[in-house]
């Protein structure tokens, strides 16, 4: 598995401990910005990670704002991406079950380290299901424009 990883100013601190996560397990990882906590424009990193997870280069793609909202709504923007916004792990586990999302947002802002750790190592290592649950991943994908 090969991540790509971003954030902006609102969630730099998190990115850093999510990149000590994904060490920490072996995962490979490409960090795609910001690098500080200076101010930059959450739909810019964004279209970066996106970008590479459509592509293919990269098999999935975390994402990290203030409130995981903005970026969320940005990623979603790019066509064959699905990114989830999660605050908790059950949610992780469910849109990674039956959504198949390849991309995880959150928020610096609202939740912790320890949850966040929580959420994106479930999220990394559950397997979307399949079967009925295809049919609705394909019906999400004839909706983009």
């Amino acid at each position: 598995m090969l991540v790509a990883i971003g954030s902006d100013h609102g969630g730099f601190r998190l990115k850093e401990e999510i990149k000590s996560l994904l060490t920490e397990a072996n995962i490979e990882f490409q960090d795609f910005g910001t690098y500080s906590a200076e101010a930059v424009d959450y739909p810019d990193i964004a279209k970066k990670v996106c970008d590479v997870v459509v592509s293919g280069e990269y098999t999935r793609g975390i994402l990290i704002c203030g409130t995981g909202i903005g970026i969320s709504i940005a990623a979603n923007k790019v066509k064959g991406i699905r990114a989830a916004l999660c605050h908790d792990v059950f949610s992780a586990q469910m849109t990674r079950e039956h959504n198949d999302t390849n991309v995880l947002t959150m928020g610096e802002r609202v939740i912790g380290p320890g949850l966040a750790r929580m959420i994106v190592s479930t999220w990394l290592n559950t397997e979307f299901l399949g079967g009925r649950h295809a049919k609705r991943v394909e019906k999400i994908s004839a909706l983009e424009i």
